[in-house]
């Protein structure tokens, strides 16, 4: 069974596109709707909610809280608090992936164009379809519904496999990247899967998938109208027969926690290759060294999980063991940030310390070099960041960074001693210039380090000790806390 935590799919979020390649939007003043924005962002965003008794309706849901709704007369609102009636929707999907938006008591279809919205027609034309532009951050991990194992890349059988009990590593990560209404399925070692299963470095007619909603769940249609499922003993992952999806082809996006390793002080990394104590006597990075983070939702501090599904337990005498199954407060540590190093604080109030021998231990009343380990992010070697006002993306025109573009740039991110280098489209590294604008074509890397602060989100500081932040719709490397604007969906 899979052992991934608390992990629960993710919520659907997406933007609705009309056929004048315009989105859905709902706006604040009048709880008005309209079909005017030429780009994805805050307003554009709408949750999918299944109905609890019928799976087949569904809510939309907006990002001010408030529900679609058509009444009989087809007149379309967004001020509903609560589901209601006249709230009820179906989806009747297309073969090109495209949604038709149905109202469940009156039967009409929902379409339009800019201000003139309605949900009267009987019939479906051109007006009346939207395509679905997935607004969740789109590096994820995929679980099979029907086999109950997560998809991993395979590098030596060059495929995507579906047979892991854990997303573990950086070969579970996958990137949805969506391209002229299609979806990609990017592997780590930047390769797109096929609809024959095989990779390749280049996107053509076979790696383009729709993305269609059945139960809650997704299925990828091929250009074929067949579906991917995985196949064979270890689940490969490929187009099947089926031109209709069933459970086999049903998958669920789930979020990608980050994986890290640490280093001692003594060079060593922490592992529990010995047992249940955890020690820092490694010399090399294995699954058995690699830890996840998952950050408390209301403490904020962090809980490392092994590869087994078991979390670092604070136990007798400050030792820390890997026994642990649920969370508690002993499974809890707070992390002070301190640059390239961190220091672990346990429930005890004890800071961790490397022993002689190599054991960890909450004994430390104060932060020496015995109680600082190096902390290695290891599955975002592709990093997509997406703040409040929207992705981080290169500027058209000039070397800075855009901070709210409804479509991302991919970075490369190298790890140097406890820092990380940012890396752009063409080899050229991240800085941040004497005005304080974070550029993108240095020709030598600058260090900047990670702060894991909240659950999904990090906080990314330059060496001159700001912390990079959305201003005015650019990137900037002078934030003095981490707030909203300088905390980042990686």
């Amino acid at each position: 069974m899979p052992t991934n935590g608390n992990n629960s799919p993710l919520k659907l979020q997406f933007g609705l596109i009309n056929h004048e390649n315009r989105y859905l939007t709902a706006e604040a003043f009048g709880f008005k709707v309209n079909a005017s924005a030429s780009s994805l962002k805050r307003k554009q965003v709408w949750t999918l909610e299944q109905d609890s008794l019928d799976s087949q309706v569904v809510y939309f849901r907006s990002h001010l809280g408030r529900y679609l709704a058509s009444d009989k007369d087809g007149n379309v609102t967004c001020e509903a608090e609560e589901q209601n009636t006249d709230c009820r929707f179906l989806i009747a999907a297309q073969s090109d992936g495209r949604w038709a938006l149905q109202s469940e008591p009156y039967l009409r279809f929902f379409g339009g164009t800019r201000d003139y919205l309605s949900c009267f027609a009987q019939v479906i034309t051109e007006a009346e379809l939207w395509a679905v532009h997935l607004a969740l951050h789109p590096q994820a991990n995929l679980l099979s519904v029907a086999r109950k194992r997560y998809a991993h890349l395979s590098p030596e059988d060059g495929e995507i496999a579906v047979d892991r009990n854990i997303p573990w590593g950086v070969a579970a990560l996958l990137t949805l990247v969506y391209l002229d209404g299609k979806y990609r399925l990017k592997t780590c070692d930047s390769r797109y899967l096929g609809n024959d299963g095989k990779l390749s470095a280049e996107s053509g007619r076979g790696t383009g998938y729709t993305l269609e909603l059945k139960c809650g769940k997704l299925a990828f249609k091929d250009c074929e109208g067949k579906y991917l499922s995985p196949m064979g003993p270890t689940g490969t992952l490929r187009s099947g027969r089926c031109s209709k999806p069933g459970k086999d082809e049903l998958f669920d996006l789930e979020e990608s926690h980050p994986q890290v390793v640490l280093m001692a002080t003594n060079g060593k990394y922490v592992s529990i290759r010995q047992g249940v104590s955890i020690s820092a006597n490694q010399e090399e990075e294995t699954d058995m060294e690699t830890f996840q983070m998952e950050i408390d939702k209301e403490t904020r501090k962090c809980l490392f999980r092994t590869n087994e599904g078991k979390y670092w337990a604070l136990v007798a005498h400050g030792g820390i063991q890997t026994t642990a199954t649920e969370r508690s407060a002993d499974t809890m540590f707070a992390v002070d940030w301190m640059g390239s190093r961190v220091a672990l604080r346990a429930s005890n109030g004890k800071y961790i310390c490397t022993k002689k021998n190599g054991q960890l231990a909450a004994v430390s009343d104060t932060v020496g070099e015995d109680e600082k380990l190096l902390l290695k992010l290891i599955n975002r070697p592709m990093l997509i960041l997406r703040g409040d006002c929207g992705f981080i993306c290169h500027h058209k025109n000039s070397n800075t960074l855009d901070a709210n573009r409804s479509v991302y740039d991919i970075f490369t991110l190298h790890y140097s001693d406890g820092a990380y280098h940012i890396q752009g489209v063409e080899g050229r590294f991240w800085y941040i210039n004497s005005s304080g604008q974070v550029c993108s074509d240095g020709e030598t890397p600058e260090d900047f380090s990670f702060e894991f602060l909240e659950h999904g989100r990090i906080a990314i500081r330059g060496k001159n000790g700001g912390y990079l932040r959305s201003q005015g719709g650019m990137l900037k490397g002078d934030g003095l806390t981490p707030d909203s604007s300088a905390l980042w969906e990686y």
